[in-house]
């Protein structure tokens, strides 16, 4: 007979009493069959013990941080000089001699919706293509395709999503035929989550029956690998480096083989993209040294002095603005894992929609709950070796995150549409601008159509006229 979860009840229970949540069993008398067991399974799933040192350590006992010495990190910057030149060569002849014997993986950070866009659905799903409307999963999955034509074998892509796309997800690639990518090339894997808690440390309920649980942040990426057997199966494919980055950049470069090679040729067991802060109270992490270690300070914790503080060429002191895209070496994470170093977890106050004592659903107006979440930048410091390129932001960096205004599909799109001028503009292609310079056209090209710059110098004709939207296809130019 299949065993069921009632037969736990008792046990599960009796952790959730010791560990002082026995409240989350409030409602249960109220609770259907189907209910008591969702909430059995969510109760069982906890991690007391992680759960207890967080609520002693970040809830009832926050300490401050150690205050330590802030340093500006190494950069490799990008190039000017001839050796400078050479060294991005030779990188990029390493990244491509990498890819080109299947030692690399794609691995995007996909849990979130795209509530915040106005968007019901995976924000991977949300349609971004300045002339096309392809979401930015089509993106790039066009990005890994194209660069299988050019270096040969396939490049596996793990994507995590969180419980609440993970499934919406799969039938979105489903429903697209994963654009044109073969199906057992595309792995996904789910994000965890914690337990949200109130200020007194205990456990919130979303509903009688389901507990208020968060995504445990980018950090959980490390986790959710090896849980998943992602790990197990990168080591099994011989796959040694993963191109990580997040959905909501349309202009990452996947994979990049110039960053690639960097890595590689310093022997780093992590490292990190940037790009020079526009400002100083920009909203992006900075990469700095903090107690000799490489690391990304986050915006809110940097001093007002040091996030204004100048050197004597007059430009920020700490520039480097993390933009989220990492090269990781599997055997750093399964060291990681066998010399059991986990990532830390950050308390985060947020408005979290609860039912009261009386068994009312509240939506607060204020933060009333602590989320938990890591980092997974946290992992830097434990680094033996790590490296940090600078990169052109308006190449590379776009991210999509607010309806309007900054960051927000608009200037994404600005963004990617400003990058195809420049590369028709090269190739000597009259690229029509209004008097104030803005692009009086919308234009797209396909990553299958052209990967980069240099391919795309090489395959447009110069002669070619722009009098309406265009869009450069696989092979066709759509006028």
């Amino acid at each position: 007979m299949k065993a069921s979860i009632f037969d736990r009840e008792t046990e599960i229970r009796k952790r959730a009493e010791q560990a002082g949540q026995g409240h989350v069993f409030a409602w249960w008398a109220e609770c259907s069959e189907a209910e008591r067991a969702s909430l059995l399974e969510q109760v069982d799933s906890i991690e007391f013990p992680l759960l207890e040192s967080l609520v002693r350590d970040l809830v009832r006992n926050p300490h401050q941080e150690e205050t330590v010495t802030l340093e500006p990190a190494p950069i490799i910057p990008i190039p000017v000089s001839d050796a400078q030149i050479k060294a991005k060569d030779l990188a990029r002849e390493r990244g491509h001699t990498l890819i080109r014997e299947g030692k690399v993986a794609a691995l995007v950070v996909a849990g979130g919706q795209g509530t915040r866009l106005g968007f019901d659905g995976p924000k991977g799903a949300f349609p971004i293509g300045p002339v096309s409307s392809k979401p930015l999963f089509a993106f790039f999955a066009e990005k890994l395709l194209a660069a299988q034509r050019r270096y040969g074998p396939a490049i596996p892509w793990y994507i995590m999503t969180s419980p609440a796309n993970d499934s919406t997800t799969r039938e979105f690639f489903e429903k697209n035929r994963f654009f044109g990518l073969v199906p057992q090339q595309v792995h996904f894997f789910v994000q965890g989550t914690m337990p949200a808690v109130d200020q007194e440390g205990k456990i919130l309920l979303a509903s009688k029956h389901e507990i208020a649980r968060s995504p445990d942040g980018h950090g959980g990426t490390l986790r959710a690998l090896e849980r998943s057997g992602a790990l197990d199966r990168m080591e099994a494919e011989g796959i040694q480096e993963i191109s990580y980055f997040q959905v909501d950049n349309v202009l990452v470069r996947v994979p990049d083989p110039v960053f690639l090679g960097y890595h590689a040729e310093a022997g780093a067991e992590m490292s990190s993209k940037v790009v020079r802060k526009a400002y100083p109270e920009e909203k992006v992490g900075v990469i700095g040294m903090r107690g000799g270690k490489l690391g990304v300070i986050e915006y809110s914790d940097l001093s007002q002095e040091d996030m204004s503080a100048r050197g004597p060429d007059g430009e920020l002191k700490y520039w480097a603005g993390s933009i989220a895209i990492h090269m990781i070496r599997v055997s750093f994470l399964r060291r990681l894992q066998r010399e059991g170093i986990q990532l830390p977890f950050h308390r985060a106050d947020k408005k979290v929609p609860f039912v009261d004592a009386d068994g009312r659903h509240i939506e607060p107006a204020s933060p009333n709950g602590i989320k938990f979440e890591c980092f997974i930048f946290d992992a830097l410091r434990h680094a033996a070796s790590a490296i940090s390129q600078e990169v052109v932001r308006q190449e590379e960096f776009s991210p999509v995150k607010n309806a309007t205004g900054v960051s927000s599909p608009a200037t994404a799109q600005g963004a990617l549409m400003e990058v195809y001028a420049s590369w028709l503009e090269q190739a000597g292609v009259k690229v029509p601008r209004n008097e104030s310079g803005a692009l009086a056209s919308r234009i797209e090209i396909s990553p299958l159509y052209a990967l980069d710059r240099a391919e795309a110098v090489q395959k447009i004709p110069p002669d070619l006229k722009i009098t309406n939207d265009l869009l450069l296809t696989d092979g066709t130019t759509s006028p």
